[in-house]
């Protein structure tokens, strides 16, 4: 194979792009990375032709739970802060990893195509400001993220005032003058209902569902900081857990919103006190799910109706990798089935990286991922015995890391996984490999 073909090509500048760039060059791997926008930072950059960042944006997890171990964020900035920060940090943790470098920027990538086996290299088409071009590599790192195909379901009847989806919102602007239904109570509905409270006439939030509230401080500490010293078993946990969010959340179906219908953990909480606060002062009004719209009207199925200037549509992303056919991501259901959510089982030129989400699990668990592949990668080229069993491990069939966790029947969880169950088992392959695991 010629120097050109040793190279691996890198599909995103994003966290989880700029987490296996660093790692791949630490470890003398070869690789060409592309980014569609002209900086690093993925979505957390709300100028990036694809980002789905809005202005009032802020991390729902703690600084010191997200950030990546070896650079920590600034001491003054926030605990939860806003995408103008992250976008700071990523832009600095390319520069001192010297990752700039090994990017081309504004280049879109047009397709990924097997050259034949696996380890026979590919062919990648990429467009820029100066037209189409096409280069074989050896291998595919994928890290173009999971949070920018919209999820817009499609509604009985036609809705005649403005219907958006959530990655159109940018600025509290949008809903001066508007009487606002967000439909979907996730992280970034709850978030824009706030918004949309202070900034509408009247809001209304839609919920097919309950969900599980974590305020953002317990304690004066950031809610996820507690209890990470001492691992427990998930039946305790659920109970110690649940005693605390009931003394800092109480009960809310007193404020109108359903009671979840799965237990703690079995989907991402919200974590949001503001939602919370402003039903407490009946700010917002919770409806149940949307049957159909007629004109501005919006009719819900427990039979009610409520006329609205603007729905939008917090309804969440689907998993997209429009560049590479889905049978090469052996996609299964909802998402592509992959050892570790990262390794497909037959091919060792063909890495999804960062299609991961677990309660907690921060960059630094993704980036324990990474480190997990550029290891991999390193040790098949060097014909060692620990690649070599990893390599049958993942041929010999296998199950998400769920850790034993039933997690409810969404499209978004389908790559779900338990953080501790994770993180055990990548830390090990990493140790086995030769590094110092998690």
């Amino acid at each position: 194979m010629s120097d050109a073909r040793d190279r691996f090509a890198l599909i995103g500048a994003g966290p989880m792009g700029l987490a296996a760039a660093k790692l791949l060059a630490e470890h003398g791997i070869g690789f060409q990375g592309f980014e569609l926008n002209d900086d690093v930072g993925g979505l957390w950059d709300i100028e990036g032709p694809r980002s789905t960042m809005y202005e009032t944006a802020h991390l729902i997890s703690s600084k010191r739970m997200t950030e990546f171990t070896d650079f920590p964020m600034r001491d003054e900035v926030a605990e939860y802060p806003s995408h103008r920060e992250m976008k700071r940090y990523f832009r600095e943790f390319a520069e001192r990893f010297d990752l700039y470098r090994h990017y081309r920027f504004g280049a879109e990538v047009l397709s990924c195509e097997p050259l034949g086996a696996s380890g026979e290299g590919w062919r990648v088409t990429w467009r820029d400001a100066e037209g189409e071009h096409t280069e074989e590599f050896g291998g595919v790192l994928i890290a173009n993220g999971t949070l920018s195909t919209p999820n817009m379901p499609a509604f009985e009847g036609e809705f005649t005032g403005e219907l958006i989806h959530s990655s159109a919102y940018r600025y509290p602007g949008q809903f001066d003058g508007k009487r606002v239904l967000v439909i979907g109570a996730g992280n970034s509905g709850c978030d824009i209902a706030v918004d949309a409270i202070h900034h509408g006439l009247s809001c209304d939030v839609s919920m097919r569902r309950g969900y599980h509230f974590v305020p953002k401080y317990i304690f004066g500490k950031p809610a996820d900081t507690l209890g990470g010293a001492i691992r427990l078993p998930m039946a305790l946990k659920r109970i110690v857990d649940g005693t605390i969010l009931k003394w800092f959340v109480g009960d809310p179906q007193k404020y109108g919103f359903p009671k979840p219908d799965y237990r703690l953990y079995e989907s991402h909480p919200v974590v949001n006190s503001l939602i919370l606060y402003h039903a407490g002062h009946g700010d917002v009004r919770i409806r149940g799910d949307v049957a159909r719209f007629e004109g501005k009207t919006v009719h819900f199925r427990d039979g009610t109706s409520g006329e609205y200037d603007m729905v939008l549509a917090a309804t969440g992303y689907k998993l997209d990798y429009p560049f590479i056919d889905d049978g090469l991501l052996n996609w299964t259901g909802d998402a592509p089935h992959l050892y570790l959510n990262c390794m497909h089982p037959e091919r060792d030129d063909l890495f999804v990286l960062g299609m991961v989400e677990a309660s907690g699990l921060g960059w630094q668990g993704r980036h324990e991922q990474a480190e997990m592949v550029v290891r991999y990668i390193e040790g098949l080229r060097a014909g060692s015995e620990e690649a070599r069993a990893l390599q049958k491990a993942k041929a010999g069939g296998f199950e998400r890391a769920t850790g034993g966790m039933s997690y409810i029947d969404l499209p978004r969880m389908a790559y779900y996984v338990d953080k501790a169950t994770y993180r055990k088992a990548v830390g090990q392959w990493i140790r086995r490999l030769g590094g110092a695991g998690a």
